[in-house]
């Protein structure tokens, strides 16, 4: 198995680079390029669904964004030691009725020695918002560098 790096233990530089690969990769909505950043093994609890393996978490993903539209996430580093991190996010999307929503949340990251990801945990909460009130504005992919971060939006 290919090594992930920045490898644990965490620094700030690198718990913060972590988190933006992250993010990054979450904001291709590729499936397949996201997952490779976990263990074969991977444990998640992600709401009500407890996928376990690379396989079961690509399934996952592929349902998650087929429901959740125009997706947009932005992550923050909270804390970290070793080989974990804490983050709090926000993610932008809507269904297919055009309903936006604002989903915001808590991730707890565990890595293994070669810097991938073998647990995560993530408590998500949803909020509806109309069109208007989005905050996430760039094209599909990587947010700018220029983007307002989640502490700059006051979220």
């Amino acid at each position: 198995m290919d090594a992930k790096p920045p490898l644990p233990p965490f620094t700030l530089e690198t718990a913060t680079q972590k988190v933006r690969m992250a993010e990054d990769a979450w904001n291709s909505r590729d499936p397949g390029r996201v997952v490779q950043v976990y263990t074969e093994d991977t444990v998640w609890r992600n709401r009500a669904e407890f996928p376990v393996g690379r396989a079961e978490v690509k399934a996952f993903l592929e349902r998650k964004w087929s429901r959740e539209l125009d997706y947009r996430l932005i992550k923050e580093l909270w804390a970290f030691g070793d080989h974990r991190i804490a983050v709090r996010f926000a993610y932008e999307w809507h269904d297919d009725s055009g309903q936006w929503f604002r989903s915001y949340g808590n991730e707890n990251w565990e890595f293994n020695a070669l810097g991938l990801m073998q647990r995560r945990f993530a408590s998500i909460n949803d909020r509806p918002i109309a069109a208007t009130d989005r905050l996430f504005h760039w094209p599909a992919g990587r947010r700018p560098d220029e983007h307002a971060s989640l502490s700059e939006l006051g979220l």
